[in-house]
């Protein structure tokens, strides 16, 4: 399966917070109406995953070409029917959905790259994989200068203890062009997210920079004096209908 840029200039990493046990009625309504609905007025839709660690949290990406095809696109699907025929079993699962990040990519072509098919609405085998999504909440206006250490010093010492570096993202500072949906607005964020094999080879992963005396006696203390606070650390498992994968 071909791959191809995503050109996505603006995505939302949205993170929603169930009720006990709804997950699964919730990924089988997105994964069936949510999808190709939201691609059709203009939105991509990157990723849906569950988190490993959140029985009740339900994550995903979506991707527009830029702040003013956002609102229109927005505008679109919640005023359309099939949001008007599905959103209060949607909103049912749901006790809220407003743990939203405006990002763009930090640098040209740090997207994610995306299959161009994806598997048809009846798929229900879960991919292998895992997806890391790691976000640094960062002092205002020095993402630019995280920007280039990630790249300099993290993003090498990544790959070399065996991640797939998927993608990579600033806080997107233009106003919500679509307020009926909220954000988090007035925070400086850098996140990247890794591809792993496995939860094992994660694992694996970590081990190998536990090791590392560049990780742990250089880069990690300089991450640490960046960041305004721990960063979050999301494993998250694709749908089987996710574009990203581990």
């Amino acid at each position: 399966m071909n791959s191809t840029p995503v050109e996505s200039s603006v995505v939302e990493l949205r993170r929603y917070r169930l009720h006990p046990g709804a997950r699964e009625a919730l990924i089988d309504l997105f994964d069936r109406e949510f999808v190709e609905t939201q691609e059709a007025v203009g939105m991509t839709v990157i990723g849906q995953f569950r988190d490993l660690d959140d029985a009740d949290s339900f994550v995903w990406l979506r991707g527009f070409c830029d702040m003013p095809s956002r609102a229109e696109a927005l505008g679109a699907f919640y005023g359309g029917p099939v949001w008007a025929r599905h959103r209060e079993d949607a909103n049912r699962t749901m006790i809220n959905s407003d743990n939203v990040l405006l990002l763009r990519p930090a640098r040209p072509g740090s997207g994610f790259v995306l299959p161009e098919g994806r598997p048809d609405v009846h798929a229900r085998d879960l991919p292998p994989g895992l997806v890391i999504a790691t976000i640094c909440h960062l002092a205002p206006r020095t993402e630019e200068a995280f920007v280039d250490f990630f790249a300099s010093v993290l993003a090498p010492q990544l790959v070399a203890a065996s991640a797939k570096i998927l993608a990579s993202f600033v806080t997107e500072r233009s106003p919500n062009t679509f307020p009926r949906l909220p954000v988090r607005e007035g925070e400086t964020v850098f996140a990247w997210f890794c591809g792993f094999a496995s939860p094992a080879s994660y694992e694996a992963h970590l081990t190998a920079l536990a090791h590392s005396q560049a990780w742990t006696g250089d880069a990690l203390p300089e991450m640490d004096r960046r960041i305004w606070r721990r960063n979050e650390a999301l494993r998250l498992a694709p749908t089987s209908r996710s574009l990203v994968r581990g």
